[in-house]
């Protein structure tokens, strides 16, 4: 067993929550699957066309213990949890994932990757921002690249990254949902000219659900 999963862990842990809920995975590698995403409270870097800007004051939030919230993933059959935020690495999330994993669980995450990685993960979507700095912590670890594009600018700040990434990292493009209609056209030729990049949706946007 992964030494990381033998080690004692602390299911009292509390951390800040803004929510939690069963959906599906609507953007990047994953989409389309099941998922019980757990968005944790805690953000600060300061994408001014953030969505969820209620979550980044982590005090507004309540806080729950880590075996509270593996006991409410697991009323439901997916078994891939997205731990998502605000910007999750904020937080220490080795005994999160070391218990989500223990009951069965795929670990994912989606980070701006401005902290050092904590927690022992499946998969790692690394999206970074221009608003700070990423940490070179997240570039070995990457499984997946998601640059929103909110202006034609933004492409060349995603090539900038793909060097520093494994070569295994899958490259996503996704329009920023305000700007979808102006800048996916630009994705697409894009896309049609550098084709080792993927366009990503936000497809329950779409279908309207969470």
């Amino acid at each position: 067993m992964n030494q990381v999963l033998e080690q004692q862990t602390d299911t009292q842990q509390r951390l800040p929550v803004m929510e939690s809920f069963y959906t599906l995975q609507g953007e990047g590698a994953h989409t389309g699957k099941a998922a019980y995403f757990i968005r944790l409270g805690g953000c600060d870097v300061g994408c001014h066309w953030c969505d969820v800007k209620e979550s980044w004051d982590a005090d507004l939030h309540p806080k729950r213990t880590v075996g509270e919230l593996v006991e409410a993933a697991l009323q439901y059959p997916g078994r891939m949890a997205v731990i998502t935020g605000g910007e999750p690495l904020i937080h220490d999330l080795t005994n999160l994932t070391v218990a989500l994993q223990r009951a069965g669980f795929q670990t994912n995450i989606e980070t701006s990757g401005v902290y050092p990685v904590s927690g022992t993960w499946d998969w790692i979507c690394f999206s970074p921002k221009k608003f700070k700095e990423p940490h070179p912590d997240i570039f070995r670890r990457a499984d997946e690249l998601k640059v929103i594009v909110y202006n034609k600018s933004d492409f060349e700040f995603a090539e900038y990254f793909v060097e520093k990434l494994s070569p295994a990292c899958q490259l996503f493009l996704q329009p920023e949902w305000s700007r979808s209609k102006e800048m996916l056209p630009f994705i697409v030729e894009y896309v049609k000219q550098h084709p080792q990049w993927h366009v990503s949706l936000q497809t329950h946007k779409y279908m309207d659900i969470p």
